[in-house]
């Protein structure tokens, strides 16, 4: 259900991004592509997302949603979504505050539900049309509701919902070699009492025509502890088709 209300949404905001376009303010991207899994799950499956930005002098709103589903036989072996919402507030050319708030549901992991609300600083280390780096970093709060699990015995391990402190950090790389393709990679570290999160996206992304983008992507989510009988590692390759819109 979940992946069903956030995949309507999606599309709905994709199919509004012309409009969106019209809109100077307004950047971002809606993306559509199929993968192949490994970790908790092996599966083909296929993937949406949708990036929203906008800039207000020393304002920037950025949202981000992302929805996965897959099936093996028929049988339902995915089922992911995330949104996240930032604010940041430029202090110079290199210096800037953010917040951020993030929201993930998993079908397929130890975890019901995660969300984390926290705020920090951030520093622009490379500032350039061609190339571009931040590191931001910050304290917050994570509620992280894991699931019930049953380990040999059989002993039924309830679930709970775990609220601790938090610590969030992020590293953004990008570089254009050319008009027509970039190159990302994107780090996020999100410590936490249960289980500290890592994830990296590395992608290329090269132009087709007009605001049609092809993008190749491999992207790792690590769990340093995560609940027994799940997997530390799930990956994800996929080749999707992504439309740019407000540039």
């Amino acid at each position: 259900m979940t992946f069903k209300i956030l995949t309507a949404a999606i599309l709905s905001s994709t199919v509004a991004c012309p409009a969106l376009a019209q809109d100077s303010s307004w950047t971002g991207e809606g993306s559509l592509g199929a993968g192949y899994t490994t970790g908790n799950t092996e599966t083909s499956d296929f993937g949406l997302g949708l990036k929203l930005a906008r800039e207000t002098g020393d304002w920037k709103t950025s949202i981000e949603a992302l929805a996965d589903y897959g099936k093996t036989d028929g049988v339902e072996t995915k089922n992911r979504a995330f949104v996240a919402g930032q604010m940041d507030r430029d202090f110079g050319e290199r210096t800037f505050g953010f917040g951020r708030l993030s929201y993930e549901r998993d079908e397929f992991s130890g975890f019901e539900s995660r969300a984390f609300a926290g705020a920090g600083l951030g520093y622009r280390i490379l500032v350039g049309e061609t190339t571009s780096w931040s590191v931001e970093g910050g304290p917050g709060v994570k509620f992280d509701e894991v699931r019930e699990t049953v380990q040999p015995g059989p002993v039924i391990v309830p679930g709970e919902t775990v609220t601790s402190f938090s610590a969030i950090g992020a590293s953004k790389f990008a570089h254009a070699f050319n008009d027509n393709v970039k190159l990302t990679n994107d780090t996020n570290v999100l410590y936490a009492e249960t289980s500290t999160q890592l994830s990296n996206s590395l992608a290329v992304t090269a132009a087709l025509a007009g605001a049609l983008s092809a993008r190749f992507s491999f992207n790792v989510r690590y769990d340093t502890d995560p609940p027994p009988g799940f997997e530390q590692t799930d990956t994800v390759t996929r080749v999707s088709l992504v439309y740019a819109f407000g540039e």
